[in-house]
Protein backbone atom coordinates (compact mmCIF):
# COMPACT_ATOMS: atom_id res chain seq x y z
CA UNK A 1 0.00 0.00 0.00
CA UNK A 2 3.13 2.42 0.84
CA UNK A 3 4.01 1.92 -2.62
CA UNK A 4 0.49 2.53 -4.34
CA UNK A 5 0.68 5.46 -2.67
CA UNK A 6 3.89 6.75 -3.75
CA UNK A 7 3.64 5.74 -6.75
CA UNK A 8 -0.37 7.71 -7.05
CA UNK A 9 1.66 10.93 -5.26
CA UNK A 10 4.43 10.70 -8.34
CA UNK A 11 1.37 10.24 -11.22
CA UNK A 12 -0.09 13.48 -9.16
CA UNK A 13 3.17 15.39 -9.08
CA UNK A 14 3.52 14.35 -13.12
CA UNK A 15 0.06 15.31 -13.74
CA UNK A 16 0.08 18.86 -11.88
CA UNK A 17 3.60 19.40 -14.29
CA UNK A 18 1.85 19.09 -17.48
CA UNK A 19 -0.54 21.49 -16.82
CA UNK A 20 0.24 23.67 -19.69
CA UNK A 21 0.04 20.50 -22.17
CA UNK A 22 -2.76 19.68 -20.64
CA UNK A 23 -4.50 23.22 -21.37
CA UNK A 24 -3.06 23.15 -25.31
CA UNK A 25 -4.52 19.60 -25.87
CA UNK A 26 -8.06 20.45 -24.41
CA UNK A 27 -7.78 23.87 -26.31
CA UNK A 28 -7.17 21.36 -29.71
CA UNK A 29 -10.15 19.60 -28.68
CA UNK A 30 -12.47 22.20 -27.83
CA UNK A 31 -12.34 24.11 -30.55
CA UNK A 32 -12.13 21.16 -32.91
CA UNK A 33 -15.48 19.65 -31.77
CA UNK A 34 -16.94 23.98 -30.92
CA UNK A 35 -15.32 26.09 -33.29
CA UNK A 36 -14.96 29.66 -31.96
CA UNK A 37 -15.80 33.17 -33.59
CA UNK A 38 -14.76 35.95 -35.39
CA UNK A 39 -10.93 34.70 -35.93
CA UNK A 40 -9.82 31.11 -37.50
CA UNK A 41 -8.71 28.78 -34.67
CA UNK A 42 -5.16 28.86 -35.27
CA UNK A 43 -5.31 32.27 -33.50
CA UNK A 44 -7.73 31.64 -30.96
CA UNK A 45 -5.06 29.06 -29.92
CA UNK A 46 -2.22 31.50 -29.65
CA UNK A 47 -4.49 33.62 -27.92
CA UNK A 48 -5.57 30.50 -25.43
CA UNK A 49 -1.51 29.85 -25.20
CA UNK A 50 -0.51 33.69 -23.82
CA UNK A 51 -3.18 33.68 -21.99
CA UNK A 52 -2.13 30.58 -20.18
CA UNK A 53 1.53 31.66 -20.15
CA UNK A 54 0.66 34.56 -18.46
CA UNK A 55 -1.43 33.18 -15.46
CA UNK A 56 1.26 30.89 -14.79
CA UNK A 57 3.67 33.44 -14.24
CA UNK A 58 1.24 35.72 -12.41
CA UNK A 59 0.08 33.40 -10.35
CA UNK A 60 3.73 32.17 -9.38
CA UNK A 61 3.33 28.68 -10.83
CA UNK A 62 6.33 29.29 -13.13
CA UNK A 63 9.07 32.57 -12.17
CA UNK A 64 10.45 34.60 -14.18
CA UNK A 65 13.83 32.77 -14.47
CA UNK A 66 11.62 29.88 -15.50
CA UNK A 67 9.66 31.65 -18.69
CA UNK A 68 12.80 32.83 -20.21
CA UNK A 69 13.90 29.69 -20.66
CA UNK A 70 10.08 28.35 -21.95
CA UNK A 71 10.48 31.49 -24.29
CA UNK A 72 14.00 30.14 -25.06
CA UNK A 73 12.14 26.56 -26.32
CA UNK A 74 9.37 29.00 -28.24
CA UNK A 75 11.73 30.26 -30.23
CA UNK A 76 14.09 26.74 -30.95
CA UNK A 77 10.32 25.17 -31.78
CA UNK A 78 9.40 27.79 -33.97
CA UNK A 79 12.43 28.00 -36.19
CA UNK A 80 12.23 23.86 -36.51
CA UNK A 81 8.63 24.64 -37.31
CA UNK A 82 9.33 26.82 -39.97
CA UNK A 83 12.08 24.74 -41.51
CA UNK A 84 10.07 21.12 -41.31
CA UNK A 85 6.65 22.91 -43.10
CA UNK A 86 9.17 24.45 -45.92
CA UNK A 87 10.54 20.51 -46.27
CA UNK A 88 7.14 19.14 -46.40
CA UNK A 89 7.83 17.07 -43.04
CA UNK A 90 4.15 18.52 -41.84
CA UNK A 91 1.79 21.22 -42.58
CA UNK A 92 -0.71 23.79 -40.87
CA UNK A 93 -3.49 23.31 -43.10
CA UNK A 94 -5.78 25.38 -42.22
CA UNK A 95 -6.07 29.30 -42.11
CA UNK A 96 -5.23 32.01 -39.71
CA UNK A 97 -3.76 35.29 -39.30
CA UNK A 98 -0.83 34.66 -37.22
CA UNK A 99 0.71 32.09 -39.60
CA UNK A 100 4.39 32.81 -40.72
CA UNK A 101 5.20 31.03 -43.86
CA UNK A 102 2.56 28.30 -43.06
CA UNK A 103 3.73 28.32 -39.55
CA UNK A 104 1.28 29.29 -36.78
CA UNK A 105 2.67 30.92 -33.93
CA UNK A 106 0.56 29.08 -31.64
CA UNK A 107 3.08 26.23 -33.13
CA UNK A 108 6.04 27.62 -30.48
CA UNK A 109 4.17 26.81 -27.76
CA UNK A 110 3.76 22.89 -28.10
CA UNK A 111 7.62 23.30 -27.32
CA UNK A 112 7.15 25.86 -24.66
CA UNK A 113 4.94 23.57 -22.63
CA UNK A 114 7.37 20.73 -22.86
CA UNK A 115 10.32 23.13 -21.13
CA UNK A 116 7.34 23.83 -18.91
CA UNK A 117 6.96 20.30 -17.71
CA UNK A 118 10.56 20.25 -17.23
CA UNK A 119 10.98 23.04 -14.85
CA UNK A 120 7.49 22.47 -12.76
CA UNK A 121 8.65 18.57 -12.59
CA UNK A 122 12.24 20.22 -11.43
CA UNK A 123 10.98 22.06 -9.04
CA UNK A 124 7.90 19.80 -7.24
CA UNK A 125 10.21 16.65 -6.96
CA UNK A 126 13.07 18.17 -5.94
CA UNK A 127 15.43 16.89 -8.83
CA UNK A 128 18.53 16.59 -8.79
CA UNK A 129 21.77 15.22 -10.87
CA UNK A 130 24.15 12.88 -10.32
CA UNK A 131 27.34 12.53 -12.36
CA UNK A 132 26.22 15.32 -14.82
CA UNK A 133 28.94 15.19 -17.78
CA UNK A 134 30.98 18.37 -18.17
CA UNK A 135 29.45 21.70 -19.71
CA UNK A 136 31.92 21.44 -22.69
CA UNK A 137 30.67 17.71 -23.24
CA UNK A 138 26.77 18.52 -22.96
CA UNK A 139 26.61 21.76 -25.14
CA UNK A 140 28.54 20.38 -28.20
CA UNK A 141 26.03 17.37 -28.05
CA UNK A 142 23.09 19.04 -27.50
CA UNK A 143 23.82 21.64 -30.65
CA UNK A 144 24.63 18.54 -32.82
CA UNK A 145 21.35 17.06 -31.79
CA UNK A 146 19.25 19.99 -32.48
CA UNK A 147 21.01 20.46 -36.19
CA UNK A 148 20.65 17.01 -37.04
CA UNK A 149 17.05 18.06 -37.14
CA UNK A 150 17.83 20.49 -40.52
CA UNK A 151 20.87 18.95 -41.51
CA UNK A 152 20.22 15.67 -42.53
CA UNK A 153 17.51 16.30 -45.39
CA UNK A 154 20.57 17.70 -47.24
CA UNK A 155 23.23 14.94 -45.10
CA UNK A 156 23.16 11.54 -43.76
CA UNK A 157 20.99 10.88 -40.63
CA UNK A 158 23.23 10.83 -37.50
CA UNK A 159 20.60 10.06 -35.35
CA UNK A 160 21.72 7.03 -33.95
CA UNK A 161 25.15 7.71 -33.59
CA UNK A 162 24.10 10.53 -31.60
CA UNK A 163 21.24 8.52 -30.24
CA UNK A 164 24.52 5.95 -28.98
CA UNK A 165 26.43 8.97 -28.31
CA UNK A 166 24.25 10.18 -25.47
CA UNK A 167 24.00 6.42 -23.56
CA UNK A 168 28.12 6.51 -23.51
CA UNK A 169 28.05 10.46 -22.28
CA UNK A 170 25.10 9.64 -19.71
CA UNK A 171 26.04 5.99 -18.76
CA UNK A 172 27.02 7.19 -15.37
CA UNK A 173 24.55 9.38 -15.04
CA UNK A 174 21.16 9.78 -12.41
CA UNK A 175 18.32 11.64 -11.63
CA UNK A 176 17.30 11.45 -8.32
CA UNK A 177 13.87 12.70 -7.33
CA UNK A 178 12.08 13.24 -4.29
CA UNK A 179 8.11 11.56 -3.44
CA UNK A 180 6.69 12.59 -0.04
CA UNK A 181 10.05 13.06 1.59
CA UNK A 182 11.40 9.64 -0.03
CA UNK A 183 14.77 9.93 -2.64
CA UNK A 184 14.40 7.86 -5.86
CA UNK A 185 16.69 7.98 -8.56
CA UNK A 186 16.49 6.61 -11.92
CA UNK A 187 19.35 6.27 -15.17
CA UNK A 188 19.29 9.80 -17.32
CA UNK A 189 19.17 7.46 -19.86
CA UNK A 190 15.43 6.08 -19.05
CA UNK A 191 14.12 9.20 -18.26
CA UNK A 192 14.69 10.44 -22.06
CA UNK A 193 13.06 7.09 -23.07
CA UNK A 194 9.98 7.54 -20.77
CA UNK A 195 9.29 11.16 -21.91
CA UNK A 196 10.16 10.47 -25.39
CA UNK A 197 7.34 7.77 -25.34
CA UNK A 198 4.60 10.08 -23.92
CA UNK A 199 5.20 12.85 -26.09
CA UNK A 200 4.61 10.65 -29.26
CA UNK A 201 1.41 9.49 -27.19
CA UNK A 202 0.22 13.46 -26.82
CA UNK A 203 1.89 13.70 -30.67
CA UNK A 204 -0.65 11.36 -31.78
CA UNK A 205 -3.80 13.21 -29.43
CA UNK A 206 -2.45 16.03 -31.05
CA UNK A 207 -2.81 15.42 -34.85
CA UNK A 208 -5.90 13.81 -34.22
CA UNK A 209 -6.96 16.91 -33.00
CA UNK A 210 -5.68 18.79 -36.19
CA UNK A 211 -2.98 20.58 -34.30
CA UNK A 212 -0.69 20.02 -37.56
CA UNK A 213 -0.88 17.59 -40.60
CA UNK A 214 1.61 14.98 -41.73
CA UNK A 215 1.43 13.75 -44.95
CA UNK A 216 0.60 10.11 -44.96
CA UNK A 217 -2.51 12.05 -42.60
CA UNK A 218 -4.18 13.96 -45.46
CA UNK A 219 -7.21 11.88 -46.13
CA UNK A 220 -7.89 10.36 -42.78
CA UNK A 221 -6.09 10.35 -39.71
CA UNK A 222 -3.63 7.38 -38.99
CA UNK A 223 -1.68 6.53 -36.18
CA UNK A 224 2.37 8.48 -36.03
CA UNK A 225 4.57 6.01 -37.43
CA UNK A 226 6.40 4.56 -34.60
CA UNK A 227 9.66 6.07 -35.74
CA UNK A 228 8.77 9.35 -34.67
CA UNK A 229 9.76 8.24 -31.29
CA UNK A 230 13.42 8.81 -31.69
CA UNK A 231 12.98 12.03 -33.26
CA UNK A 232 10.81 13.14 -29.96
CA UNK A 233 13.72 11.34 -27.69
CA UNK A 234 16.18 13.68 -29.10
CA UNK A 235 14.18 16.45 -29.06
CA UNK A 236 13.59 15.48 -25.17
CA UNK A 237 17.23 15.32 -24.55
CA UNK A 238 17.81 18.66 -26.29
CA UNK A 239 15.35 20.06 -23.83
CA UNK A 240 16.50 18.29 -20.82
CA UNK A 241 19.90 19.36 -21.36
CA UNK A 242 19.38 22.78 -21.72
CA UNK A 243 16.82 22.78 -18.79
CA UNK A 244 19.70 21.34 -16.76
CA UNK A 245 22.39 23.19 -17.95
CA UNK A 246 20.52 26.49 -16.91
CA UNK A 247 19.59 24.87 -13.80
CA UNK A 248 22.68 24.13 -12.52
CA UNK A 249 24.49 27.35 -13.72
CA UNK A 250 22.29 28.93 -11.92
CA UNK A 251 22.78 26.91 -8.90
CA UNK A 252 26.17 27.78 -8.57
CA UNK A 253 25.93 31.30 -9.07
CA UNK A 254 26.48 33.51 -6.16
CA UNK A 255 23.41 34.78 -4.23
Amino acid sequence: MRALKQLVQFGVEQAQSCLFPVVIFASLALTQIFPLPFLPRYDWLLIICLLMQWWMVRSGLETRDELKVITLFHLIGLALELFKVHMGSWSYPEEGYTKIFGVPLYSGFMYASVASYLCQAWRRLNVELESWPPFLVVVPLAAAIYLNFFTHHYWIDVRWWLSGLVVIVFWRSWVRYEVNGISYRMPIALSFVLIGFFIWIAENIATFFGAWQYPNQADTWSLVHLGKVSSWLLLVIVSFLIVATLKLAKKRMPN
